[in-house]
């Protein structure tokens, strides 16, 4: 009984906010979004610009009071600096890390709860200062839809002489593991799901201006090789957003939240290969799609495609009772496959 009273008691202060300010715990909790839209030939992401140097970030803002539930608030704060409405969202990730910045008060620890959302029409930004950019803009590596990005070469070379510059063998040695598997060189082969994977290391090597930025320093990963920073940690975010779709479109039809209502099966393929950043065999995709029963002809013709009339087809959402994971599953490849 002695030792369940402590215990109590223990919880108890814990959960007292004039303790847990006391000992440092104060926290400041911000709602961010990754919102997506998707055109023929790229990927688009909402943008925002702070302050007098236009830094670039993600819709985010802080839970206020009158917001009923974390995703309330990421809606409310969206529309209020956007004017989008969104549609699909989901929570991507809590980021927590004590170096993050909250504001002028040490003693309050920051934590941003990260969202995806996804949209079928890119609409006009209701802001001045909210763009729609390309999200290759901030990630050009991994766009290898043309073949091997020419930006890898210049970073590969970079992580090379950082793994080399390591104090000792061993860390000589998960260092370069570590870059062969994230950016599939030697006996690797690319992922295309390991966007946060290759950020991560692009910072743990001071590549990206965000790692200098933090640490106080001049970039030393200037160039368009590394993308364009944005506020915070909101890079992170996109690249953890990034992965998460390109894994997800294998195995739930979330690609279809993108799309418009009558689509072609070209849009189809254009769509995902933009989002997972390599080329699909034509053939193949359309096998797979059908296999898969995941569209179904709607009647209607269309005549935009600059060739032969295609015809339009919808998502068919019986799928999702057919089949426990209907998805594109993609063939990841180190150089994209050629399309007929």
């Amino acid at each position: 009984m002695q030792r369940q009273g402590a215990t109590t008691r223990a919880r108890r202060g814990a959960a007292d906010p004039a303790e847990a300010a006391r000992r440092g715990a104060a926290l400041s909790i911000g709602l961010s979004a990754a919102i997506v839209a998707a055109s023929l030939h790229e990927p688009r992401v909402l943008t925002i610009r702070l302050g007098r140097g236009a830094v670039e970030a993600l819709p985010a803002g802080p839970l206020e009071a009158e917001h009923r539930t974390l995703e309330i608030g990421l809606r409310a704060w969206v529309e209020r600096q956007t004017s989008q409405r969104l549609g699909y969202v989901e929570q991507l990730y809590t980021f927590g890390d004590r170096d993050r910045t909250a504001s002028d008060a040490e003693s309050v620890r920051a934590l941003t709860v990260a969202y995806l959302a996804l949209v079928r029409e890119a609409q006009p930004a209701g802001s001045a200062d909210a763009v729609w950019q390309s999200w290759y803009r901030y990630v050009p590596w991994e766009d290898w839809r043309a073949g091997k990005p020419v930006q890898l070469g210049p970073i590969e070379d970079r992580l090379r002489r950082w793994a080399e510059a390591a104090e000792s063998a061993a860390e000589r040695r998960l260092r370069a593991e570590r870059i062969e598997l994230a950016f599939g060189l030697g006996a690797a082969a690319w992922n295309e799901e390991l966007v946060l994977e290759r950020y991560e290391l692009l910072y743990a090597a001071g590549l990206v201006a965000e790692a200098a930025r933090d640490q106080g320093q001049p970039p030393t990963g200037e160039g368009a090789a590394f993308g364009i920073s944005m506020a915070v940690d909101h890079r992170r975010i996109l690249a953890t957003a990034i992965g998460r779709l390109r894994g997800k479109i294998k195995y739930r039809p979330v690609v279809f939240e993108l799309l418009p209502q009558g689509f072609t099966l070209l849009q189809l393929q254009r769509t995902v290969e933009a989002l997972s950043g390599v080329r699909l065999h034509k053939q193949n995709f359309r096998r797979l799609v059908e296999q898969q029963g995941l569209v179904e002809e709607t009647g209607e013709i269309s005549a935009a495609t600059g060739g032969r009339p295609a015809r339009l087809v919808r998502f068919r959402p019986e799928v999702l009772l057919e089949r426990p994971a209907p998805g594109l599953r993609l063939r990841a490849g180190r150089r994209p496959a050629p399309l007929l």
